[in-house]
């Protein structure tokens, strides 16, 4: 048996109330408890989970106790009726959540606190891929009652300061779900937080649940998503334009698709460092298309791959798979349409490259286009342009366009296209335009429509 000191609440179950802002702590007193039983780790907790059956494991007169560390709090609303836990204060090597119904979690169970989980009469499953403790009911695992909680769960007196564990996005791994984790050299997908275009964590029309912003390597590249509750208080909160670090917990999405980062509060963001982003190849700012068309592509008479290609265009799948650029109709309006959803293509790298357009004769000539994007969950269309086309997008030396690439809705069809204009005077002779998207299934598989390609001059 163990002996510890714990904290015994008066009037506990009055932390299931709604918190207002005269709201006060219950009065505390301090009691010596006694752990009936045996102690064990998150990690001997989660072995006892047939993840390939995914049969609920049910705890019964093992008389033990797991041990853990709150790394989670409901207090700015980013997580509900839920603790994650996990097994050390740093270098952490196993995580859990707990489903608990009651929504002030952070007036008892705050971020560091380390506490004790009977486990008899809890029951282990594995829900949204991610391990989950809770109460058996019908087939389910619900959240713990409020009635239950002191029963199931006992507060220490020890309360310590986390260390992140330092990941690269390029790391992840279901090892570390549930770990609350640090990412260092990270910004956000730089369309995010344009000035003319600047997001939420969680506040825009298109967000339902939780609003998701992909987050990218300045050293690899690679992305992921930071996953804001629109129940949070930060929800309407502009995403920070610089880069640097962010602490949170890593988790899945709903449909266990890729992964995400959950933080506590906003103050886990320290962005105080330059943007990372790439070269954007820029002529100036001359903006007003001129009088002449020189080229015009609104994909009218294009009803075919083969009718695209006749046309000129390139659509190349690098990797010799069948997903590709393709046209599409919707209310009489033609466009070209791609995505990775659906297919097992991993990457999926398609290049559409224009038909030559000849600036020879012409001057200030201005590029305009028109993307839109649908179930988005990554920024993975890039725009580019050349003057030395060699006839193999692989093998020519492209230019990247500042293009304006839209974030679309996350569970649904966009609804409007975003117009990019940009000032391509500078180049001479011939050159050509890509669309290159670089897509992954299940992950990365945003939808994007483009129409509308013009270059004007004088």
């Amino acid at each position: 048996m163990k002996t510890f000191l714990m904290l015994g609440f008066l009037g506990f179950s009055l932390i299931s109330c709604v918190k207002t802002d005269d709201f006060e702590i219950p009065n505390v007193e301090t009691k010596e408890f006694e752990l009936d039983g045996k102690v064990t780790n998150i990690a001997a907790v989660k072995n006892n989970f047939d993840s390939e059956n995914n049969v609920i494991y049910t705890f019964s007169e093992t008389e033990t106790y797991m041990e853990a560390y709150v790394v989670s709090t409901d207090e700015g609303g980013n997580f509900y009726k839920e603790l994650v836990l996990q097994d050390r204060p740093e270098s952490p090597t196993a995580g859990i959540l707990i489903l608990v119904d009651n929504n002030s979690l952070f007036e008892t169970f705050e971020f560091g606190r380390k506490i004790y989980v009977r486990l008899d009469g809890l029951s282990l499953w594995q829900n949204n891929g991610v391990i989950q403790l809770g109460k058996q009911n019908r087939g389910d695992v619900v959240a713990i009652p409020n009635s239950l909680l002191d029963e199931h769960l006992i507060r220490t007196t020890e309360t310590v300061e986390i260390t992140p564990l330092p990941l690269e996005i390029s790391e992840f791994s279901t090892k570390h779900l549930n770990l609350y984790i640090r990412l260092n050299n990270v910004q956000f997908n730089r369309n995010l937080v344009r000035d003319d275009q600047r997001f939420t964590f969680a506040g825009e029309q298109t967000d339902q649940y939780d609003g998701e912003r992909q987050l990218e390597s300045c050293i690899t590249g690679a992305t992921t998503v930071l996953s804001s509750s629109t129940f949070s208080d930060f929800k309407s909160l502009l995403l920070p334009q610089q880069s640097g670090s962010i602490e949170g917990v890593l988790s899945r999405n709903f449909y266990d698709e890729y992964f995400v980062i959950a933080i506590n509060t906003p103050d886990a963001i320290d962005f105080n460092k330059n943007r990372c982003d790439p070269v954007f190849f820029s002529c100036g700012d001359v903006l007003i298309p001129g009088p002449e068309v020189i080229f015009e592509e609104n994909f009218t008479n294009i009803t075919s791959k083969e009718k695209l290609e006749t046309e000129g265009w390139t659509n190349l799948n690098v990797n010799g798979g069948n997903e590709s650029f393709e046209p599409g109709v919707f209310d009489g309006d033609r466009y070209i349409r791609i995505s990775a959803f659906n297919t097992d293509e991993n990457p999926l790298e398609v290049w559409l490259v224009s038909p030559p357009v000849d600036l020879t004769n012409s001057t200030i000539e201005t590029l305009s286009f028109e993307i839109m994007a649908s179930y988005d969950n990554a920024t993975i269309l890039e725009v580019l342009i050349t003057n030395e086309y060699s006839g193999n997008p692989l093998t020519t030396e492209w230019l990247l366009l500042d293009a304006k690439i839209p974030v679309g809705p996350s569970n649904q069809y966009g609804k409007k296209y975003l117009k990019s204009e940009l000032d391509i005077s500078c180049l001479d002779g011939v050159i050509n335009l890509a669309f290159r998207y670089l897509g992954a299934g299940p992950d990365k598989t945003t939808t994007y429509d483009i129409d509308n390609i013009r270059v004007t001059g004088h």
